[in-house]
């Protein structure tokens, strides 16, 4: 007799098909509200790992909302939402789109709850959040948003609306020159959420290496053995998109690859909650 799925709530088929360790996901035009912010993942991937990690009704908090992927997610597949964003204007945005979400699917103003806080990811505890079933989040990738020579940031730089950059908050992980702090900054806020999460909830960090000044930087990598010492690191997925339109990197004189996926890393909480 096959066991009870305790994990969600997806027929053999859609459960075999999401264990594929690689996935083409080419995310269709964004919106302009949320073209402002300058590096967003796309609602319906974040759906796609919502229904396999979580059943409806349960919570999911991204402890770095943006402009509400998340939680727009969230609200397409039943689940309740937490979001933690540090800049105003992308709570205002997120908060909007959230609303306007919510009258599209005819929802409730209760059910399923969706909920954006402004504040700081390293304070998630002191925002009375309920006991969560799952995080979804993407980083900011080091402060390559800072990086005036690459080719997507010169043309947000001549479109004025477009942030360039996340914020000039010095509590803003994207503004952290230095790599080794970066890191040990943003490993301890995921660390810090441990004490919200139920016993074996996920954990995907959506993220990429990084190439600065010639360098790569294994930010994926780092991220995967740092944070594996407090969370149990279970797997990853590869996110490849395929429609990114090819730039000659070092044609003729070096290899400079055209990064063109994201390390999906998969953690799970063992550990009882205090």
């Amino acid at each position: 007799m096959p066991r009870k799925n305790t994990l969600n709530d997806l027929e053999p088929k859609d459960w075999l098909k999401f264990q594929k360790s690689w996935f083409i996901h080419n995310p269709p035009p964004r919106k302009k509200g949320v073209l402002v912010h300058p590096a967003k993942y796309p609602e319906t991937l974040a759906q796609e790992f919502i229904e396999f990690f979580t059943k409806k009704g349960q919570n999911v908090l991204d402890p770095m909302a943006g402009t509400g992927s998340t939680l727009v997610a969230a609200l397409r597949c039943e689940r309740n939402s937490y979001g933690i964003e540090l800049n105003p204007k992308y709570v205002e945005i997120a908060s909007q789109i959230v609303a306007s979400e919510r009258e599209t699917l005819h929802l409730s103003e209760r059910h399923p709850s969706s909920k954006i806080i402004q504040g700081n990811a390293s304070q998630a505890g002191a925002y009375d959040l309920p006991a969560i079933d799952y995080v979804l989040t993407s980083p900011p990738y080091w402060d390559m948003l800072h990086a005036r020579g690459a080719k997507t940031q010169k043309k947000r730089r001549s479109a004025s609306e477009l942030d360039v950059f996340y914020s000039d908050d010095p509590e803003d992980l994207g503004n952290i020159s230095d790599y080794e702090l970066f890191l040990e900054k943003l490993v301890s806020i995921y660390a810090n959420l441990q004490p919200l999460l139920c016993k074996k909830a996920y954990l995907t960090i959506i993220v990429k290496n990084v190439k600065k000044s010639g360098k790569i930087y294994p930010l994926a990598w780092d991220i995967s053995k740092e944070l594996g010492k407090v969370y149990t690191l279970k797997d990853e997925k590869i996110w490849c998109q395929d429609n990114v339109q090819l730039a000659p990197y070092g044609m003729n004189y070096a290899w400079v690859s055209n990064t063109v996926h994201h390390y999906c890393l998969q953690f799970r909480n063992d550990h009882t909650r205090s």
